[in-house]
């Protein structure tokens, strides 16, 4: 990874700065790009950004992707020879009610990326999506090659619609192009809208937690470290003309999308099990229907990141949410927040 130049959008956000971090201990330059939007606690995002920029192999480009002109200044004058798109607008929830928002960062803001590359060519492009876009599939684990024509929410639709232009761009303009496919990402340093956080806040406020679909949920979790080390494995499987057992590579053009979990999927309450030891406490817990965009279960297959990389996620969960928890403990910590250690 020495010496490489990498354009990392997102860098701000939870999983951007995890990839940022471990591309600048790998010798990296990286160049951010991240418009710190308020769609949670700005603070958050600038003390990630504070410890990156600590380092003297990152530059920050203060923008949004949808700021065209803007991007393509940060693009020349960093000359990157691989991009990873991380920058996106999250939550399967936040689309129903802000449908706006992801058309715009999502979509226009990936266009934009995608036309910088096609005149500034790079050795790679990567780019999230999510097994959001396996929608209403029921045969598990999800592989990379079934249908995604059924998604459940305007999320996972944009994300979809990005992977078919990606192809599209790697076709016409020979773009190597890999999607990843992240499954119910979860660590320090994590969203506040995500379910661990939110569980967290609110056990050690003695609150209630609201777990839907009345617990009957499973979800593929993958913790950040193990995600953020196979997205920089993809970065050298640069997608050729010999495709790998199990491939998704595109017949017709450098792209395949690759799963991004480890195939062992959890059961919610075990997870929320598992965080009740990490606290010491036990959750208060008021069970509620399926939400509107949600889906039951996910559960990857992972042989073909293994075939690509000869790894795939493993921490197990317990090990994980136990991480979180010490890094949610320090940061209420700097914060100022008294937290509670046990069972009162």
């Amino acid at each position: 990874m020495k010496n490489r130049r990498v354009l990392v959008t997102g860098s701000a956000g939870f999983i951007g700065f995890h990839t940022a971090s471990l591309l600048l201990q790998s010798g990296a330059q990286v160049l951010g790009i991240d418009n710190f939007t308020p769609y949670y606690d700005v603070s958050l995002k600038e003390q990630r950004n504070a410890i990156l920029t600590n380092h003297p192999n990152f530059q920050l480009g203060r923008l949004s992707i949808e700021d065209a002109p803007a991007l393509e200044r940060a693009w020349r004058d960093f000359a990157p020879d691989a991009v990873i798109h991380l920058a996106a607008q999250a939550g399967v929830r936040y689309s129903i009610d802000h449908p706006a928002d992801y058309v715009g960062t999502n979509i226009v803001g990936t266009f934009n990326l995608f036309e910088l590359a096609r005149h500034n060519p790079v050795r790679h492009f990567l780019a999230a999506s999510t097994s959001s876009v396996y929608g209403a599939n029921t045969q598990m684990p999800f592989e990379e090659t079934q249908r995604t024509q059924t998604p459940m929410s305007l999320y996972a639709a944009t994300k979809g619609a990005t992977e078919l232009m990606g192809h599209s761009y790697a076709h016409l303009f020979g773009i190597p192009m890999t999607f990843f496919r992240f499954f119910t990402v979860y660590g320090p340093w994590g969203r506040p809208d995500m379910a661990l956080f939110k569980f967290a806040d609110a056990m050690l406020r003695d609150e209630p937690i609201d777990v839907y679909n009345n617990g009957q949920m499973t979800r593929d979790f993958t913790y950040v470290e193990d995600l953020v080390r196979s997205i920089t494995d993809l970065i050298s499987a640069v997608p050729g003309d010999t495709p790998v057992e199990g491939d998704s590579l595109s017949p017709a053009a450098p792209f395949r999308v690759v799963n991004i979990g480890g195939g062992t999927p959890t059961p919610l309450m075990d997870y929320i099990a598992a965080l009740e030891e990490a606290l010491g406490k036990t959750a208060r817990k008021n069970f509620l229907p399926m939400q509107a965009g949600d889906v039951p279960a996910t559960a990857a297959s992972p042989a073909l990141l293994r075939a690509l990389t000869g790894r795939a996620p493993i921490t197990p969960v317990k090990e994980g949410v136990s991480a979180f928890v010490q890094w949610y403990r320090e940061q209420a910590a700097r914060d100022g927040v008294a937290v509670a250690n046990a069972d009162h």
